[in-house]
């Protein structure tokens, strides 16, 4: 083969791999405008007409009879479809990153949420991060939206710009440990313990880019031994994140501790290429403009928040719904339901 063989063979597959991927987009974009066409029908004629629930379970009965193969045109899903049109009234408003998620995912913004506004936020980071349907639906349930990029910091004064909007919407305030079982609160190691041994959980609720690197990190500094609590590596911010557990309320002794050990993480283990170390403080509780004061005249980018081990707010009563199961909706999509 000629020199320039290996070149070939990387573009051609790269054009296939980009190739499938437009046409799963471009399958799924016509089958959510087919779902959209069906339920406009259905939400005009509801409108015009004043039919029943009987109207649908005999739709779907008729379908199934009209085209043996077609799946998901079950009652459930047919009435998904008509809330699917009430949701958006125009579908060319349903535009990218909308547009792109599978119909699962829709179904989710759909029974969990009820302003517009909202879901197309949580829709936007389901694209971007790659989120499944089940966490998307834990996102919801925990109200990101409400928390992501709440952390009391001092980026903008100790990063550069094109970095500093990142790393503030990569912390949130509070952070949800609902995966935690702890009998004392106050037990700092027991809580380290709780995440280490729900790893991936705590992965999810710090967010993407995240890598576990060690807990109790060793930091030998001169003849001294000093240990980090939890530390990370963020592969979108490209830089290690000192994590530091605190069962009490946020004292400004802690940010000297914190920023004691981003140092020597930025000495001893960070790569010259790597960006400085962000520390993030996790405290039971905060009062904000103690810690906004806490953070002023510190040179590295630091980061507190509070962490609660149960969800504090919830999504008001009327818009609490159980989502169908996977295999429920499975079902539902292959006309069984």
């Amino acid at each position: 083969m000629p020199d320039w063989y290996p070149d070939l063979l990387a573009n051609v597959s790269k054009e296939i791999s980009a190739g499938r991927s437009r046409a799963v987009a471009a399958v799924n974009r016509e089958m959510l405008l087919s779902h959209w066409t069906i339920g406009r029908e259905l939400a005009d004629r509801e409108s015009a007409e004043g039919w029943g629930a009987k109207v649908v379970t005999r739709l779907s009965a008729d379908i199934r009879s009209a085209f043996p193969d077609a799946r998901g045109f079950s009652p459930r899903n047919l009435r998904y479809m008509k809330s699917f049109a009430q949701a958006w009234t125009d579908f060319p408003m349903l535009q990218a990153p909308l547009a792109t998620l599978p119909w699962y995912h829709q179904i989710a913004l759909l029974e969990k949420l009820s302003d517009p506004e909202t879901r197309l936020w949580y829709a936007a980071a389901a694209v971007e991060s790659g989120w499944s349907r089940n966490v998307l639906a834990h996102h919801i349930q925990t109200n990101l939206h409400e928390r992501s990029g709440k952390a009391i910091n001092n980026f903008k004064a100790t990063l550069p710009p094109s970095d500093s909007d990142l790393a503030e919407q990569s912390f949130k305030d509070p952070y949800v440990f609902d995966f935690v079982a702890m009998t004392d609160q106050r037990n700092e190691r027991g809580l380290e313990n709780q995440l280490i041994l729900h790893v991936e959980r705590f992965l999810l609720e710090l967010g993407q880019g995240f890598a576990f690197v060690g807990r109790q990190v060793r930091l030998t500094i001169g003849d001294d031994e000093f240990f980090a609590d939890l530390l990370f590596y963020n592969f979108r911010l490209r830089c290690f994140v000192v994590v530091e557990l605190k069962a009490t309320a946020f004292k400004p002794e802690y940010v000297g501790q914190i920023n004691m050990y981003m140092s020597a993480v930025d000495d001893l283990m960070a790569h010259p290429e790597d960006r400085p170390t962000i520390g993030l403080l996790l405290c039971k509780t905060k009062n904000n403009v103690v810690a906004e004061y806490s953070l002023q005249g510190f040179s590295k980018p630091i980061g507190v928040a509070e962490w609660e081990s149960e969800i504090v707010k919830s999504l008001p009563e009327e818009f609490v719904s159980t989502l169908p199961s996977i295999s429920e909706l499975e079902a539902e999509l292959s006309g069984d339901g």
